[in-house]
């Protein structure tokens, strides 16, 4: 009986000790601790990285409904050539381990196992949008960010808190918001040819893209974001080459070129070369399911624009969409993510990134833990100094001649800490 009462009693304790301090913390809130500008940064060119995949789909969209242009590879083809033409050439003029040479020799078959995944991620949701409708699309998009975060657990031994998972879900009611809108204005285009197969390939896409996202971050953290994007362009112009002159040399004749097809294929072609070029930078500052989440507002951009370009009807869940996925992916990033890290690779240099850096995949939520802890690390040693001196002084009274060399020593031990 007394055993039960104390177990009730230690746990009623526990539980206001952890009320205390979750009121504690919320009584010292302060907001220029969660909005920095490292914050701030990652939200901008998350945004910015929306916008162009905003850019790419306007484009398609006069490609296909204004000239009846449908060739999905012959687009991503552009892309990885210009990758390809940039990135690879700079493998090319280096030396030593960083040489293409050297890269294809070590991993070169991984970079075309890679560069497959991303091709056919591309093409696939491209094509579903031949059989399903735009809400299942939508929909079943946000299905890479589960397993983006499953992958980055398992394989970058990223370790996630509940708030990120309260994040991820309040991006998700965002996107439920945004389809409820085309519901509501009547804008769920698309075929209906064979649902079943267009969201299957919606899915394959989803998982390719986790996979492929995956692999960039830790390329990008661990090797170099020249050698990721040189390797990816390169074997994505051949695979692209390939399965272009298979599946679209038909469609590729039948095009009636002008200067107005050609500036929306260039106007594709530099969006996606943007987006390839700058996602390296925005993963390595914060993390592939942050940049992940970013990217849920590229519809709304689109829908955005497509109130001027293709008289859309506007809807306020549109706004409030847009608000609760920029409120979700705030929250998601103003909480840093601790990871154990894999080995690095044998190229990766330790001395180019802080201790922080490797314990934790979004930067923009360090510094407030640094400030926190070197707080915590100076109260504690200011305590054990008052305690200590008030030791000496009690030995000084008891005459014991000891007392000094165990201060001197203690105080030696707290200034290596």
């Amino acid at each position: 009986m007394s055993a039960n009462y104390t177990e009730e009693l230690s746990w009623d304790t526990g539980n206001k000790s952890e009320r205390t301090g979750l009121i504690r913390r919320i009584w010292k809130f302060k907001m220029k601790e969660v909005f920095t500008w490292q914050l701030m940064k990652t939200v901008l060119m998350g945004q910015g990285l929306a916008g162009l995949i905003c850019g790419t789909a306007i484009t398609s969209q006069y490609l296909a409904t204004d000239f009846h242009v449908n060739t999905p590879m012959l687009q991503s083809f552009l892309n990885y050539a210009l990758l390809c033409v940039t990135y690879t050439t700079m493998l090319l003029c280096r030396t030593g381990d960083g040489n293409i040479l050297q890269i294809l020799k070590s991993r070169g078959w991984k970079y075309f196992l890679l560069g497959l995944v991303d091709v056919e991620a591309n093409y696939a949701v491209v094509k579903a949008y031949q059989y399903t409708t735009l809400t299942s699309i939508q929909l079943l998009d946000c299905f890479v960010i589960p397993i983006l975060m499953t992958l980055s657990w398992w394989i970058l031994k990223t370790r996630y808190r509940p708030v990120h998972y309260v994040a991820v879900c309040i991006c998700l009611l965002g996107v439920g918001a945004m389809v409820g809108a085309d519901l509501l204005a009547e804008r769920d285009q698309g075929s209906t040819s064979n649902i079943l197969l267009g969201d299957g390939l919606v899915l394959v896409s989803a998982t390719l893209y986790a996979v492929t996202n995956v692999c960039q971050e830790y390329t990008v953290k661990n090797l170099s974001r020249v050698e990721f994007l040189g390797m990816v362009g390169l074997f994505g112009t051949l695979i692209s080459t390939a399965q272009m002159v298979i599946l679209e040399r038909y469609d590729i004749a039948a095009i009636q070129w002008s200067w107005q097809t050609g500036l929306l294929f260039s106007g594709y072609a530099l969006c996606m070369y943007s987006l390839y070029s700058c996602m390296p930078v925005v993963v390595k500052l914060s993390s592939a399911t942050s940049v992940n989440l970013s990217l849920l507002t590229a519809d709304l951009f689109s829908l955005f624009c497509g109130l001027f370009l293709f008289q859309y009807k506007f809807s306020a869940l549109y706004l409030v969409s847009l608000v609760v996925i920029l409120i979700g992916f705030i929250t998601f990033n103003a909480v840093a993510t601790p990871s154990v890290n894999p080995d690095p690779a044998p190229s990766f240099s330790p001395s180019s990134v802080t201790w922080e850096d490797c314990c934790y995949d979004n930067p923009a939520a360090i510094h407030d833990d640094g400030a926190n802890k070197q707080e915590v690390a100076v109260r504690i040693t200011a305590e054990e100094q008052q305690r200590w001196k008030k030791e000496e002084e009690d030995g000084r009274r008891g005459g014991r001649s000891g007392g000094m060399v165990d201060v001197d020593l203690a105080l030696g031990r707290s200034t290596k800490m």
